[in-house]
């Protein structure tokens, strides 16, 4: 019998991606955002993300559902004497899974993908109005340490 607690890590299907949509649109940044109306983009886009050997869209599935993901990218770079980095992004527990655990499982799974994968070095983003978060991050070893910008294309 698998522990009700266990989670597994698993690379994301299309199958996934309404779940995957619904956990980003379902907090105060993505509310505003996205839209479960028209899966069309999302599904381009995991098209994209699936054939690229840099990239592995993953999901976290307890009792056959999906209650977690992230997006971890591999970029090759010339800076730290010719490193490669991995970069989190799109971390999400869904409600129901939040406070057990599954977020540090997530991105323990992250850090070692990196390592396995040759990385020097992780790192990721979080917006500024996520306090929690940054906290989260810290207690994993996570340093504060840049200023990150973004310009809108739209």
């Amino acid at each position: 019998m698998t522990d009700q607690l266990t989670a597994v890590i698993r690379r994301a299907t299309a199958a996934d991606v309404a779940g995957i949509v619904a956990m980003i649109a379902d907090d105060q940044l993505g509310a505003n955002r996205e839209s479960l109306d028209d899966l069309t983009p999302y599904l381009r886009a995991f098209e994209s993300i699936d054939t690229d050997p840099n990239q592995a869209l993953v999901v976290a599935e307890r009792n056959d559902k999906v209650i977690g993901t992230l997006q971890l990218t591999i970029i090759p770079g010339l800076s730290r004497r010719g490193s490669t980095r991995g970069l989190i992004e799109a971390v999400r527990v869904a409600a129901s899974a939040r406070g057990s655990g599954l977020g540090t499982t997530l991105i323990e799974w992250a850090i070692e993908e990196s390592r396995a994968r040759g990385c020097a070095l992780v790192q990721l983003t979080s917006d500024k109005t996520r306090t929690d978060a940054h906290r989260f991050y810290e207690r994993l070893g996570f340093t504060n340490s840049h200023e990150g910008f973004k310009l809108g294309l739209s």
